[in-house]
């Protein structure tokens, strides 16, 4: 994942670009500090996602948002990263086309889940074959999608998308072939400092929206123990 930063304070610029370069296969192409340097860099280095402050000093964020997502089958994923957190922003960044909205400050595995979630999204694009494929893009199962295109998961009542992002990431940083390549309740709770009551209740709204499948490890006495497994 190639990711243009945008920011007008040069350290946060600094710092989200850290957070960029510790995700496994993604490079940050460019940094950039008022809109007008922001769009000029997007054309020049063609990134698949922007990381795009909302108070520049010559335009809004929002307008570079507008001008960035133009339909078109190669525009950048835009992810909105500020201090503002009025509903006014929020609606004109999920209308613009946001592929997501986070408000400063943030830690890595915020920004993390994100960036793993662009990716998902870009490789199943290429992907899609039937109604089927499209409803798993927006997060659905049928006519009634569980997510605007673009913007938030409706969550259940007492989840939080944030958090869920948090141990979808976590799970997706464990996934692979091997048996073993799961987690348990116990073990995310622990990754992601979550309770493990919490932990837990995520896992399974991800099973029941077929996102993460679920095995049972039996060993000595007691119950058998539930282990998760990401497959998107």
């Amino acid at each position: 994942m190639r990711v243009l930063v945008v920011d007008d304070d040069f350290m946060v610029a600094k710092v989200h670009s850290g957070y960029v370069e510790r995700i496994e296969g993604c490079t940050v192409v460019g940094v950039a500090h008022n809109g007008a340097d922001a769009l000029d860099a997007a054309a020049r280095l063609r990134p698949e996602l922007v990381l795009l402050d909302v108070y520049l000093p010559d335009m809004s964020g929002l307008e570079v948002l507008t001008r960035l997502r133009t339909g078109a089958a190669d525009d950048p994923f835009v992810l909105v990263v500020t201090a503002a957190d009025d509903s006014g922003t929020v609606a004109a960044a999920l209308h613009g086309g946001a592929l997501h909205y986070l408000v400063k400050p943030f830690d890595s595995a915020a920004l993390a889940a994100q960036v793993h979630r662009a990716t998902r999204i870009r490789r199943d694009l290429d992907r899609v074959r039937d109604q089927s494929d499209i409803d798993r893009l927006f997060g659905g199962t049928g006519a009634a999608p569980a997510r605007t295109p673009g913007g938030p998961e409706r969550m259940p009542k007492g989840l939080t998308t944030p958090t869920a992002e948090l141990v979808a990431g976590t799970l997706r940083a464990h996934s692979g072939t091997d048996a073993e390549a799961d987690l348990s309740a116990t073990e995310c709770a622990e990754a992601t400092r979550l309770s493990r009551v919490s932990a837990r209740r995520y896992l399974e709204h991800f099973v029941s929206t077929g996102q993460v499948t679920v095995r049972l490890r039996y060993g000595g006495t007691g119950r058998p123990e539930r282990r998760y497994r990401w497959v998107g």
